[in-house]
Order: structure tokens, then C-alpha cells, then sequence
């Protein structure tokens, strides 16, 4: 059973639960979106916490929710889109100097040089020395780098954080010239405990849920819908195709500000996600 449920006016976003499986939509917004935060994703179970992504927007959006940044632990990041990383430094830097801690960051090693050269180093490497070197990745996080795992139906990297099982796919989103996810750069969907499938940014994949959903018999999927066709993002249309079975537990995410003028249930889709609202499994 998927219960809804929205925070409160007034209520503070807290880091645990009762023991059940919840995902926290921080935003639910395409890069560009001037409505919504960012689709940023909080997975809570139990007293154990991810932070799926840290865009721009992230750190003022969970102030407004009453969860500092610096509150966060533990942190995935699915790709290097700014609406996906750009509050990454906000929460280095303040988990650093104000609350003198390293959070745990679980990476693919094989995005974990991508990631540190070409989005962070240059923010973060060159604040201090320590021993007379610019600091490292594993000078701002405890890098916690995910298992490879074996037999999986294409790349996959497995994390467990505390009770919280993770499972991270690589997805087919940019360039818009890839073929495949093989031959795209370094993007990551999440499954969480078996039980749900969140995305992140991916162009239309009909193995996402014909091959891995039915391998870990997927209860519930969080899916990246754009509003029109084209570019390296799935569209309406072409999420329309989905079974039915498949699209009725369905939630599409990373939404236009155009969102109004579509109704995703009459199209058999459960809808859309929602921001501010919390997604539990029971």
C-alpha cells in the first residue's frame, strides 16, 4: 500500500519515520522550472536517510522545510546536472566549517572522477591546504563507493545505508545522440528497497520497467516526464505507451511549469508526483 501524505504548513521535515519506506519530494520541477523546487528526492526508513541529488535550489528548500542542509548525512547523486548537483557545495562547505563533519557520499567509482574534476573540485579543492595539498574528495565526504553487482540486467551499483537497501542503474539521458545507456554519459535511476523505482533524468527506456521493474517486481515508479517530445528527457507521449498495469503505478516527476493543462490520470498514470508531499510504502 502507497500512502500520500503532505507536510504541514508549519511542520518541520524530520529524518526519521516509524520504519516504513517514504520518499520526500523537496521539488518535483524540471531544470527550469520557476514554480516548483528541483526534483529533489529525501528517502527516509527507520532512522536511516538519502539525500537523492542537491540542485541549486535544495538547500533553501529544505530550510523552508525546517531540515537544515547541514542535517543531511548521507547523499546520492544520479548525474551532473546542475538542478541535480548545484547545492552539492552548500552542503560540503557547511557540513564542513559549520558542522565539522563529513557526509557520506555513495558513488560509483566509475563517476566518482567525473564528478570531483569536472563539477566540484574547483569550489571546494582550492578553499585550504592540508599538508600542503589542495583538499581531495575524500577530504569533504566519506566516500562510500558502491558495490558492483553481478548478473545485474545491465551496469548496477548496490549501497546498504543502515536498513535502507539501494540499487542505482544507469540510465540513457544525455547526449540526445546516445543509442543506449552504454554509450551516454554517467546517470544513475535508484531503487529503493525492491520496492520503488525513481528515475531521476532519463530519455524514454522501455527496459526500465519491461527488464529491471520486472526483475525486482517493482511496486511503484517515480518516472521523469516531460511535457513535449524531443531532447534527453521522456516525454508524455511517449510514457503513454507503458502498460497499463505499469502506468497506474506510475508518479511522473521533473514536470514544466506548463503542467496545468494536462490531467495524467485520465491518461491511467496515478498522476503526478507532488511537492512537499511524502510517498510511503507500508
Amino acid at each position: 500500500m502507497l500512502a500520500v501524505t503532505k507536510l504541514q504548513n508549519g511542520e518541520k521535515l524530520t529524518l526519521t519515520n516509524g520504519g516504513e519506506l517514504s520518499l520526500f519530494f523537496i521539488g518535483v520541477g524540471s531544470a527550469f522550472s520557476k514554480i516548483h523546487n528541483q526534483t529533489n528526492v529525501l528517502a527516509i526508513k527507520g532512522s536511516d536517510h538519502v539525500l537523492i541529488d542537491c540542485g541549486t535550489l535544495c538547500p533553501k528548500a529544505l530550510w523552508n522545510y525546517g531540515c537544515p542542509i547541514v542535517n543531511i548525512d548521507n547523499v546520492i547523486i544520479t548525474h551532473s546536472h546542475a538542478d541535480h548537483i548545484g547545492g552539492v557545495e552548500e552542503l560540503a562547505l557547511m557540513s564542513r566549517y559549520v558542522a565539522k563533519k563529513k557526509p557520506n557520499l555513495y558513488i560509483p567509482a566509475e563517476y566518482k572522477s567525473a564528478f570531483w574534476n569536472y563539477s566540484l573540485k574547483g569550489g571546494l579543492s582550492f578553499g585550504e591546504l592540508k599538508d600542503g595539498e589542495n583538499l581531495t574528495i575524500e577530504d569533504i565526504f566519506e566516500v562510500r563507493q558502491t558495490a558492483k553487482m553481478p548478473d545485474a540486467p545491465r551496469t548496477m551499483f548496490e549501497a546498504q545505508i543502515g536498513g535502507l537497501n539501494i540499487k542505482l542503474f544507469r540510465t540513457m539521458h544525455i547526449p540526445d545522440s546516445a543509442n543506449s545507456w552504454r554509450d551516454s554519459f554517467y546517470s544513475y535511476g535508484v531503487i529503493f528497497d525492491e520496492s520503488i523505482l525513481f528515475t531521476s533524468d532519463t530519455r524514454f527506456d522501455r527496459e526500465i520497467v519491461e527488464v529491471i521493474g520486472a526483475k525486482y517486481n517493482i511496486k511503484y515508479y517515480f518516472h521523469d516526464c516531460q511535457l513535449f517530445t524531443g531532447g534527453v528527457h521522456s516525454s508524455i507521449e511517449e510514457l503513454k505507451s507503458f502498460p497499463p498495469d505499469v502506468k497506474k503505478r506510475t508518479y511522473l516527476s521533473h514536470y514544466g511549469d506548463n503542467f496545468g493543462n494536462f490531467t495524467p490520470e485520465k491518461d491511467g498514470f496515478a498522476g503526478f508526483a507532488l511537492e512537499g508531499h511524502f510517498y510511503s510504502v507500508f
